[in-house]
């Protein structure tokens, strides 16, 4: 009988290897994604006054990917990216998920969450979700619904978040699980006109990128002096803005302290070290200059993991990667054949505690924001170099509204200020057909070298790997560069 049971055991350990890998040693996996949330707002990335105890902590623990970047500077097509490994115009999900923009996937997408569920793992999800159609992007469990930043849902309360995922945590469940834990914070607070019109227009006083008086449960409200904030190099000092980062730094220490609560619950569940760990944000800070746009305060952003049981901490990791990367990464701990899923990117899981060789090049994708935001652009980016391809350079560049209502861009109009930033408004607003940026001489990119002699030949060789990223993504746009 021993025997016979010994076989059973085997026959069972093989199916199971052959159906997704072996059960019992793959990781639990938690995704965290954060909304609108820059390097520039982070202890581990270099910020002296803020305070993300957490998230430091995590990168205490694991790995900081310097050179991280989204491929579209937009919530829903960059959270499609994340969950599909395709650049959008490849998955469909072209522009904002929410209301009248009505963008979405198309059906037949293999999206992260499906292949996860297929191959033994259980998935929820909590908090913003932002993509569609939801049998697409089907996860097991739904511990949260609610609309994009309605601030009546869980996800601008971090805390509430983290109890909420306590049964997918501490389930008995034999099956490793997938968490993607997803907030609205640092996004900007929205609000409603007597019409019921959303709006953001708040002058002259600044959003509160969710901070309330009331507060949210779990948390002890960490606030900061606008004078002691530090402005980035493409925003303005100004008094408006020095007043918008301070709302934007205590939207940031909401978002750690309920991160927080969610290791603690992992730890107290004896899952932590078990558990693979990834923070991302979808896109760069939401004002003018970052967000929607693929200069690299909207494109370069936070990227920590930690491992199970990682070996070597404290690491710091400077290959270039991208959000398409996330998927087949995740597929790889995960011990899941990554033909499971058709994807533009590739494992990163080699550079979390080794070296990541070969990884200098990374191309982005966008196309729109808000249904009336078409402004189509494809960029190159190496170690050295970016190429912005502006397919409608023709338009002027459409601000989204929570930029466009922002006190920071009111005030700057107001006050008739030459420069935003490094940059005046109007070259924010009309760009040329190429830009060109030797981002290690100009890492703010202000001098635009794509008609410079002296740089043609990079720019022609960045303009040949750029026309075959789009042939071999399949890009419909690929199209302009022969015709309007």
């Amino acid at each position: 009988m021993k025997l016979k049971g010994f076989w059973l055991f085997s026959i069972l350990l093989i199916t199971t290897t052959l159906a997704g890998g072996n059960l019992a040693s793959r990781p639990n996996i938690v995704l965290i994604v954060s909304d609108d949330h820059g390097t520039d707002a982070l202890g581990c990335y270099g910020n002296p006054i803020i305070q993300t105890p957490a998230l430091d902590s995590l990168a205490a623990d694991g790995t900081i990917f310097t050179d991280a970047n989204c491929t579209t500077a937009s919530c829903s097509p960059s959270r499609s990216v994340i969950l599909s490994g395709l650049h959008n115009h490849r998955n469909g999900q072209y522009g904002l998920q929410h209301t009248f923009h009505h963008y979405q996937s198309f059906d037949d997408i293999k999206s992260l969450p499906v292949a996860l569920s297929e191959n033994g793992y259980r998935t929820a999800r909590i908090g913003k979700f932002h993509v569609a159609p939801e049998s697409v992007y089907r996860f097991d469990f739904v511990l949260s619904t609610g609309a994009a930043n309605d601030p009546a849902t869980v996800g601008r309360s971090p805390w509430e978040m983290a109890e909420q995922s306590r049964t997918i945590i501490e389930s008995d469940d034999s099956e490793p699980f997938f968490l993607f834990y997803a907030t609205d914070d640092p996004h900007r607070s929205n609000a409603f006109t007597p019409d019921g019109l959303p709006t953001f227009d708040t002058y002259p006083k600044p959003n509160r990128f969710g901070n309330r008086d009331k507060g949210y449960p779990g948390i002890n409200p960490v606030t900061y002096d606008p004078e002691k904030v530090i402005v980035p190099p493409f925003l303005p000092d100004t008094l408006a803005c020095r007043a918008e980062l301070a709302e934007y730094y205590q939207s940031v220490s909401r978002l750690d302290q309920g991160i927080a609560h969610l290791f603690d619950i992992l730890k107290r569940s004896e899952k932590y070290d078990q558990t693979l760990i990834i923070y991302i944000s979808d896109n760069g800070v939401a004002f003018a200059g970052a967000k929607t746009t693929l200069y690299e305060p909207g494109m370069k952003l936070p990227c920590i993991v930690k491992e199970p049981s990682q070996r070597i901490k404290s690491r710091t990791q400077d290959a270039l990667v991208s959000w398409v990367d996330l998927a087949p990464t995740i597929l790889d701990y995960a011990d899941i054949d990554p033909t499971n899923m058709k994807t533009h990117g590739r494992s990163f899981r080699q550079g979390v505690s080794g070296n990541l060789r070969g990884r200098n090049e990374v191309f982005a994708s966008h196309t729109a924001h808000e249904v009336t935001m078409y402004y189509p652009m494809r960029v190159v980016k190496n170690r050295q170099y970016k190429l912005i391809f502006n397919i409608a350079h023709g338009l002027e560049f459409p601000l989204a509204k929570d930029l466009l209502q922002s006190p920071t861009w009111v005030s700057m109009q107001m006050q008739g200020l030459e420069l935003y930033g490094k940059r005046t408004p109007k070259a924010l607003l009309y760009r040329p057909r190429f830009e060109l940026y030797d981002l290690e001489s100009d890492p703010y990119e202000t001098v635009n070298l794509s008609d410079d002699l002296k740089y043609r030949k990079t720019r022609d060789q960045l303009m040949v790997r750029l026309r075959e990223f789009q042939e071999e993504t399949r890009d419909p746009w690929a199209v302009k560069w022969e015709r309007e």
